[in-house]
């Protein structure tokens, strides 16, 4: 079969996790189908063919100049058996080849833009647009797939148009000889984390989702002897990119052992970074999934993450992490907890090594992505008609 996938973010240009799904679902889909990938930036080959924005479109707004991007797209999957798109950036692109050539039109959500309020600050009206672009494309998907049950309930909650039975379950997945522990150190000592003493990680955006200003509060309450280390980039806006570095900046002056990475790492050294953290953590106020809570359970790492979402579908509370409830009505409380459970497993090697084998268990006998992708493949064998 003959398959477009729709994609903002693709290799070399991958900074979230949507990015990554596609990155190895389309590497498992190759040996499957016939592949061609379709993203943004400059140029074509090895299946994979880019897309810029219109010039005339410079000085828009971003979510016009995305527009501009799905038509360049849907223009390009003339002969596709099949389209599946991802996150909005791709949906309009998806849907008009669906309208256009009459195949039929896969999402897969990564997350949902009613659940992502924030999004008005980065895009302001054209968060209006980003919201009927994802509407219009999932409401008239031929099938949805959904990366937890979480997401699944999410999504016809906001869509109640939506047939349940349209929205499948395919979660997302890792890959564990790449994310695997890694014994060297030599990243650590490059970047200045101390080898020597316990330290938390958190990789990610500088987004309100990601819950990195919570983070920043909560290690407040972390024995001084504990690091933190934040991989954090890509502020979605100059508001948050002001509010997160107020808040390092305040808990620099009050504790040392807090390190900002702004830079995109590459894989090998985060890696290695979250082999050697006492504990990873990802304090999201929303969640469909987590993909980096996977990487961090495959490096062998325990996780303590929030309870929202698909999370708790990743990590078992209590095997190979812990959970903290949230309540966007009391920030304070899920700050002193997320706080309290970093420090008792920095402090306790022996149980966060024992979760972080258990995570590591869990992520091989799981989340192969060789699975995600039969499942995938599963979906669109439902869509189309014998023999294609």
């Amino acid at each position: 079969m003959k398959v477009g996938l729709l994609s903002r973010e693709f290799p070399p240009d991958v900074y979230g996790g949507a990015g990554v799904h596609v990155e190895f679902l389309a590497r498992e889909l190759r040996p499957l189908t016939d592949l061609q990938v379709h993203c943004w930036g400059e140029g074509h080959g090895d299946g994979v063919v880019r897309h810029r924005a219109w010039g005339g479109l410079g000085a828009a707004n971003d979510a016009l100049r995305t527009f501009s991007v799905d038509l360049s797209m849907a223009a390009g999957l003339e002969g596709r058996d099949l389209v599946h798109s991802h996150t909005w950036y791709a949906n309009l692109a998806g849907h008009l080849a669906k309208l256009l050539y009459g195949i039929p039109h896969v999402v897969t959500s990564h997350s949902l833009e009613p659940l992502r309020p924030w999004k008005a600050e980065q895009l302001g009206g054209g968060y209006a647009l980003s919201s009927w672009a994802e509407r219009t494309a999932v409401e008239t998907a031929d099938a949805v797939i959904a990366v937890s049950h979480g997401m699944r309930d999410d999504i016809l909650a906001c869509y109640p148009a939506i047939d349940p039975a349209r929205v499948r379950v395919v979660h997302n997945g890792i890959d564990p000889e790449l994310y695997r522990p890694d014994p060297g150190t030599e990243a650590l000592h490059r970047l200045g984390v101390d080898p020597d003493r316990p330290y938390v990680l958190f990789v990610g955006r500088i987004t309100r989702q990601k819950g990195v200003p919570h983070l920043l509060r909560a290690a407040r309450h972390l024995d001084p002897v504990v690091q933190l280390v934040l991989c954090a980039g890509a502020p979605d806006t100059a508001e948050i990119d002001r509010e997160f570095r107020a808040l390092f900046d305040e808990l620099r002056r009050t504790r040392g052992g807090v390190l900002w990475i702004p830079d995109m790492l590459p894989r090998p050294d985060v890696v290695q970074l979250l082999t050697h953290a006492a504990v990873f953590t990802c304090p999201s106020v929303y969640e469909p999934l987590g993909i980096v809570n996977l990487e961090a359970m495959a490096c062998g790492t325990a996780v303590v993450a929030s309870a929202v979402g698909g999370i708790p579908e990743v990590v078992s509370d209590q095997e190979t992490g812990l959970l903290v409830p949230y309540d966007e009505k009391r920030p304070e409380a899920f700050e002193e907890q997320l706080g309290a459970l970093l420090g008792r497993l920095a402090r306790d090697p022996e149980t966060a090594a024992r979760m972080g084998a258990a995570g590591r268990a869990r992520a091989v006998r799981e989340f192969g992505w060789s699975a995600v992708a039969r499942r995938t493949v599963d979906v669109y064998e439902e869509l189309l008609p014998t023999g294609v």
